[in-house]
């Protein structure tokens, strides 16, 4: 029980998988177009807002003290952005995607390797979401300086890939459902790994606030691409996670 409750988000996008893997097979129909419009929107809108809250949560003191942290956070965001490019993360995340859509268009409906391509091309995609990753951590993470998880990421994922799901049970059929496994296993695995090991250290040194700050930004530029408003490499920003406590730290 205290496994699963330390790893709600991870959870949470392992049951977004299941349920659409479900709903697909009872009902193999795509969805309208006007019902594919309304969860766009409810997604975008849910990841804005979600983030915005993180941010809110994040910045606090005098009119001073916040200008300092959203400046920091902006900061992070610019030397983190420079550091992704440099190890190529969205590089690595477009081959990870572009290896599963080899594995989506070689499958046939009689091909004997249907199952364990449905499964591996949907555990690829979910797994190399940088939202999942950045869900991940701060599902480990208190955003409001006590015990209170901020889980909203992965259940916002959750929604996102129950919906992509109840498209690949139509192609893959009901093997595509066992990439939930994975998903919660990586996830799960990230949350527990910041849970015991970065965490204790943030909040003992007051490094919380920063880097909630800065994934709060991360999550809107998310609803950003949602909205189709910018394309932007999302997994160059990872690294602004771990930049923000050290320009924290240098600044105190």
């Amino acid at each position: 029980m205290e496994m699963i409750e330390a790893t709600l988000g991870a959870l949470l996008n392992a049951a977004g998988i299941l349920i659409g893997g479900i709903v697909g097979l009872v009902r193999p129909k795509p969805l309208t177009s006007q019902t594919q419009a309304f969860f766009k929107v409810l997604i975008g809108v849910l990841t804005v807002y979600f983030g915005l809250r993180l941010i809110w949560l994040s910045v606090n003191g005098g009119f001073g003290d916040i200008i300092k942290q959203l400046f920091i956070a902006c900061a992070a965001i610019i030397v983190g952005n420079l550091i992704g490019k440099l190890l190529r993360l969205q590089k690595l995340s477009n081959q990870l995607g572009q290896h599963a859509k080899k594995l989506i268009d070689s499958s046939r409906p009689k091909d004997s390797q249907r199952f364990s391509h449905g499964m591996n091309a949907c555990a690829i995609l979910f797994c190399a979401a940088p939202l999942g990753i950045l869900g991940a951590i701060h599902d480990a993470l208190p955003a409001d300086g006590g015990n209170v998880r901020f889980y909203h990421p992965m259940l916002v994922k959750g929604l996102m890939d129950g919906l992509a799901m109840m498209g690949f049970v139509m192609l893959f059929g009901g093997g595509a459902i066992f990439s939930a496994l994975p998903v919660y296993a990586l996830f799960g695995t990230i949350t527990m790994v910041t849970h015991i090991w970065a965490e204790p250290f943030l909040r003992s040194h007051q490094l919380l606030e920063s880097v909630n700050a800065v994934g709060g930004l991360v999550i809107c530029t998310v609803g950003v691409v949602i909205f189709e408003i910018r394309r932007v490499q999302l997994a160059d920003y990872l690294p602004a996670l771990a930049i923000a406590p050290v320009i924290t730290w240098f600044w105190k």
